[in-house]
């Protein structure tokens, strides 16, 4: 068990790595918590929510939506939540983001904690304090920064995920390694997700250094005006892809990752495309895809990463150092075009 504690601009964020789940009584005051989970978690789980005050959403991306939060919402009015209420999501990106986006606007801001239940909730989405909905086809376009008080990881809850989580999760640890880690690159290319799956103490270990790889890019830059935008290498063209075509979140990043190594080749020189591409297929996840070009940079053309007629793109310029390039968005539809 590790408790660390990182400082953001105005509050700090308590992390218990490889804690038990019963250790949130010690924690949190939990007469006076909401904790608000998945039916996919709770269906699994369902005694460690028992005697406590719960919110079961439906589970799924298509959930992301303001109906899902509106009716947090009108049962934490039934519920009779006041200030005092701390919001606990336990559960995987989508739990988390909505958690944190209703308490950031209920009652104009509860404290808020996070137990993830994935890989990709761990090393990614419960980190860094963007909390937020979907509005159609449009990732994220709806939400707020607001850091939660305390994650909690207890990895007993991998032991019910299934294979695609799991592939889904190291979609982003091989982005950390990417765009900061060539050492953890290096690791990934030698072992192999079936490895890290059966050494708790190894997939612990790698889940730990990609919570606070991500953190710290954060605390350097909590409100993304810099080097926070490395992390969203991938994400660019991903999540224009991922709801138009019902991809699972990592599916939708390798694929834009494997495209911006593409763009890189042509922008910043850089040369291990394969190398990149080849890891992605190794942890089972696809690198390039016919799509309606036209389509989906329609839907690009409306990232949050755009400026007026330029788009803040990430790219590498080697593995482990990744660089954010103004790139115009008629060069980028060309270039996409043409790969």
């Amino acid at each position: 068990m590790k408790h660390f504690s990182f400082k953001f601009s105005s509050s700090s964020t308590d992390y218990f790595f490889a804690y038990s789940f019963s250790n949130l009584k010690k924690i949190v005051d939990l007469q006076n918590a909401v904790l608000i989970t998945d039916e996919n978690v709770f269906r699994h789980h369902e005694k460690r929510f028992k005697n406590r005050d719960v919110i079961v959403l439906k589970a799924g991306e298509e959930y992301k939506v303001q109906e899902t939060v509106d009716s947090v919402i009108e049962q934490l009015i039934e519920m009779e939540a006041d200030r005092k209420t701390i919001l606990i999501g336990v559960g995987g990106g989508v739990v988390t983001d909505i958690t944190g986006y209703v308490a950031s606007v209920f009652m104009r801001g509860l404290k808020f904690g996070f137990v993830p239940t994935t890989v990709l909730a761990m090393v990614d989405a419960s980190i860094g304090g963007k909390n937020g909905i979907d509005v159609g086809v449009y990732k994220n376009l709806v939400g707020t920064i607001r850091q939660p008080s305390f994650i909690l990881h207890d990895t007993v809850f991998l032991n019910s995920l299934p294979e695609t989580e799991w592939v889904n999760g190291f979609a982003e640890i091989i982005k950390h390694a990417c765009i900061k880690d060539a050492a953890m690159f290096q690791e990934l290319e030698k072992k192999s997700l079936k490895k890290y799956q059966v050494r708790k103490k190894s997939v612990c270990e790698l889940i730990q250094r990609n919570a606070i790889l991500k953190t710290k890019v954060v605390q350097r830059d909590e409100f993304e005006n810099g080097e926070r935008r490395l992390l969203n290498f991938g994400h660019t063209l991903g999540h224009a892809l991922e709801n138009q075509y019902e991809l699972s979140h990592g599916q939708a990043i390798s694929i834009g990752m494997a495209y911006a190594c593409h763009i890189s080749e042509r922008l910043t020189g850089f040369k291990d495309t394969a190398r990149v591409v080849h890891l992605l297929d190794k942890y089972g996840l696809p690198t390039y895809a016919s799509f309606d070009k036209q389509k989906v940079f329609d839907v690009l053309k409306m990232d949050k990463k755009r400026e007026r007629k330029e788009m803040n793109y990430v790219m590498l310029e080697k593995i482990g150092k990744g660089t954010v390039q103004k790139i115009s968005l008629k060069n980028l539809e060309q270039i996409i075009s043409g790969i």
